[in-house]
């Protein structure tokens, strides 16, 4: 029964604990902070949007959408979406995810590099994340086709390229929040390093993403890189 045991599958297991280690430290952290509602009484979109306007932004639209920290920028139409958690609560929580897509904006309105590269390879990466197993499946059906394989292999990597790319962003985003909070006056002095908490925790889930695809990619290469003469 142990013959059919895949060692590398334990890599596998790793990369998700990982990532929910990650996850649950955000949820928690977002959670605890909350609870604590900003000195200033300004709900997530009305710091926002209070951020938007000193920036001399006024073409980025705000608007509500369900979820549970589902917050994005959209850079294609210029939109802040802000979830059911951030987008009316006046907790120092919500300010601080706020801002960190406003961060995005703020990116995008500036031409931030970083953010650039990734907008511009995510329809690649979008393309061959689909593609990656089902070229690495076709390969082994078809004799074990290396070739095949190896593009499956690339495909994947080009997820890892990806992730590691969104890391800057992130930081920089999370790093203009911070900033923008600590010296426009939206939280006092003793809110802020509540927010730097929630910003870290959730800078981390992006570092277990790297952490896991990378693993993933190890798995891959571990199982089929080195098969070439089964041909």
């Amino acid at each position: 029964m142990f013959y059919y045991f895949d060692p590398t599958f334990i890599l596998v297991i790793v990369g998700i604990i990982i990532t929910g280690i990650a996850s649950a430290r955000v949820n928690s952290t977002f959670r605890k902070f909350d609870q604590v509602q900003s000195q200033n009484h300004l709900s997530g979109a009305q710091a926002a949007a209070q951020i938007l306007a000193a920036e001399g932004i006024t073409d980025v639209t705000i608007r509500e959408v369900r979820g549970n920290l589902t917050d994005n920028y959209n850079s294609g139409n210029k939109t802040l979406s802000l979830s059911e958690s951030t987008y009316n609560s006046t907790s120092v929580a919500a300010i601080g995810v706020a801002a960190h897509e406003v961060g995005h904006a703020l990116q995008h309105h500036q031409g931030y590099v970083p953010l650039k590269v990734r907008s511009g390879i995510f329809p690649l990466v979008n393309i061959g994340s689909m593609a990656s197993f089902p070229l690495i499946i076709a390969g082994m059906l078809l004799s074990w086709n290396q070739t095949l394989i190896n593009v499956g292999i690339w495909c994947f990597a080009l997820v890892l390229v990806f992730q590691l790319v969104t890391l800057p962003v992130e930081f920089n985003a999370s790093g203009r929040a911070l900033k923008i909070l600590s010296h426009d006056g939206l939280l006092t002095t003793d809110e802020v390093p509540m927010v730097r908490q929630v910003l870290s925790a959730a800078a981390m889930t992006y570092v277990a993403a790297v952490l896991s695809s990378l693993l993933q990619l190890l798995r891959l290469v571990l199982l089929f890189g080195g098969n070439r003469d089964r041909n």
